[in-house]
């Protein structure tokens, strides 16, 4: 089955569907994260940030249901948080050495980049982790058996409005961060951004058959602002590290060159973050999704197809 709202089934019944599905493959990637965490850690998280998308959509439609599973699913992802942002950070540096081969060439960062991969491998083999793991597995079972008390509203009407206004609700989040992170340019307000774009790129998958523009230019570019949005993440996080009085990274003298990458890095990914997030998110949130509502109220209230083996039958 796909992660697509089908506009000729009930609402409840689809949404159950998916979550089910996100949720079923997510305990897959914590089974595989007990001997490969780096590769089911990560892909376990992009479950849950999946299935909290959709409860936003329809979060309108039951919000007690909503705000209690999302709460769930965002413990569950902090619980793995710490394992894969050390891989996340091994990436950040490789993409440094990437992006400036020339300065990097002497393997000025490789000592910093040996001292993450031992942080890496010291997360990885710790007992926490196996806790971390059961922890987030017994949660997820537990909300697989909740999913059936999720009760939304059907009728076509109401359901449009329901996913109108979700959708609306994320891109006034998109807005609002777009704006903080364009006057004062903090870490927060930047990662605050980044979660409602690839929340709004969720539902653009979700909507698929009820967005009324056409979606595919739309969509390729959400993707590829959260990317870049991902890559400054992993940027602040970075300089975080290296700013503590620990010294996790390693003393000055061994992450000079690391520094100095990062800012410029920063500054580049900076400017194109705000400029491709005021393209996708100028727009009155309100004015984006009318269409939407409209559309929906429409195609929500088309028949579902009859079974072709019951019409045969008869």
């Amino acid at each position: 089955m796909s992660f697509r709202i089908d506009p000729r089934l009930p609402l409840t019944g689809e949404v159950r569907r998916i979550l089910a599905e996100e949720i079923g493959k997510a305990l897959l990637h914590l089974d595989t994260a007990r001997s490969r965490p780096e590769q089911g850690l990560h892909k376990c998280r992009k479950r849950l940030k999946s299935a909290r998308a959709l409860l936003r959509l329809v979060h309108s439609g039951d919000e007690t249901f909503c705000t209690t599973e999302n709460q769930c699913y965002r413990n569950v992802a902090a619980l793995l948080a710490g394992p894969r942002e050390a891989t996340a950070l091994i990436e950040t540096i490789d993409r440094l050495a990437a992006a400036f081969p020339k300065e990097s060439a002497d393997g000025g960062l490789d000592t910093v980049r040996d001292r993450m991969i031992a942080r890496q491998h010291d997360l990885h083999e710790a007992a926490g982790l196996e806790a971390a793991i059961g922890a987030a597995t017994a949660a997820c079972e537990d909300g697989m058996k909740r999913i059936e008390s999720l009760d939304l509203p059907d009728q076509p009407e109401q359901a449009a409005d329901v996913l109108a206004e979700g959708a609306r609700v994320t891109l006034r989040r998109a807005r609002k961060a777009l704006d903080k992170a364009g006057s004062r340019g903090e870490a927060d307000d930047f990662h605050d951004l980044r979660k409602a774009a690839k929340t709004h790129g969720m539902h653009l998958s979700l909507l698929g058959r009820l967005w009324p523009t056409p979606i595919k230019a739309r969509r390729k570019a959400v993707d590829a602002l959260g990317e870049r949005l991902g890559e400054l993440h992993d940027l602040f996080v970075m300089r975080a590290l290296l700013e503590a009085d620990d010294e996790p990274l390693g003393p000055p003298e061994d992450t000079k060159l690391l520094g100095k990458l990062m800012k410029r890095s920063e500054k580049s990914l900076r400017k194109s973050c705000l400029a491709e997030a005021a393209e996708l998110f100028g727009d009155s949130p309100k004015h984006s999704t009318k269409n939407l509502a409209r559309k929906a109220r429409g195609d929500l209230a088309s028949p579902a197809p009859r079974d072709e083996t019951s019409a045969s039958a008869g």
